[in-house]
């Protein structure tokens, strides 16, 4: 959700596309420095959340930080814009901070991954009060990107001397693309087995619920539409009717203009493959008026 104007105006737009569950950023999210947050501004964020009975369940890091990077004065840039983050989490009480792993840039994936948990331990050193999961997201693998194979995520957690400080984000256009077949039941359930076996499903925190406009192993990063692209409405309907993630929040991070009427017709699609048993259950609105789903 869009924090144009203040975070504080997040709740709102949520409100009025009948999202009850979102991610936003605290600050401009290709800028290392953001502006401080003020006291009226946290307090009006916490009191249109409540309000609204919006759930504001992540914020997600800047784009421009590379916690892998090689280069010392790009990696101290991305550690202390990471902490800034973090402090920005916690002074608004969310929940999870979602961070991509970061791209080796050449130095290698082994060497990239070792790189990262070491950032994440510097920063977890730096605020060790800190109450964020920090919460990687898994990736399409495009470039020299890591976090796009389970075993890569299972690595940092593994290297890191915070592992109960970490999370995982499974974003499904970047499993997709990375070749994770999840557009049937069979190979959904499949893939999510795998997941437990190689990270535990105890770590998934959140899903990023996206179609694909590439296809399966093109390790490119191009969300789409629920239902257009090459994952198609099975894959979703496996994952919002999976007993075990009724109560993972979901995300949609899929193409949208300024007045959020996308997120109204993905979220009245998604709604529509919950099975009759739980699909009553769900009361999606927009603009006061009710989907019927």
């Amino acid at each position: 959700m869009s924090i144009a104007g203040g975070v504080e105006n997040a709740p709102a737009r949520a409100e009025a596309v009948g999202a009850r569950s979102i991610q936003i950023f605290t600050k401009n999210n290709n800028r290392w420095a953001g502006k401080p947050l003020d006291q009226n501004q946290i307090a009006k964020f916490f009191e249109n959340s409540k309000t609204l009975g919006v759930d504001v369940f992540a914020s997600h890091d800047c784009y421009l930080i590379n916690l892998a990077s090689p280069d010392t004065e790009i990696l101290t840039k991305s550690r202390n814009a990471f902490l800034d983050e973090m402090d920005r989490a916690d002074a608004l009480k969310i929940p999870c901070l979602v961070f991509h792993p970061g791209a080796h840039t050449g130095s290698g994936e082994d060497t990239g991954l070792k790189k990262v948990a070491e950032s994440i331990d510097y920063c977890v050193t730096q605020r060790p009060d800190s109450r964020v999961t920090l919460t990687m997201e898994t990736t399409a693998g495009q470039g020299t990107s890591l976090g796009y194979k389970f075993e890569q995520i299972a690595k940092i957690i593994e290297r890191s001397n915070y592992p109960e400080k970490l999370g995982v984000c499974v974003d499904t256009c970047h499993i997709f693309a990375a070749g994770y077949d999840i557009t049937g039941k069979k190979g959904f359930n499949n893939v999510f087995e795998l997941f437990d076996k190689i990270i535990g499903l105890k770590k998934l925190k959140m899903f990023h619920v996206n179609d694909s406009k590439k296809g399966l192993g093109s390790r490119v990063d191009r969300h789409e539409h629920i239902g257009k692209g090459f994952i198609g409405l099975e894959g979703f309907r496996s994952l919002v009717n999976d007993a075990r993630f009724k109560k993972t929040p979901m995300i949609l991070e899929t193409p949208k203009g300024p007045d959020g009427a996308e997120d109204i017709v993905n979220l009245r699609v998604l709604a529509g493959l919950i099975g009759k048993k739980d699909r009553k259950q769900v009361n999606l609105t927009s603009n006061r008026r009710m989907l019927k789903c």
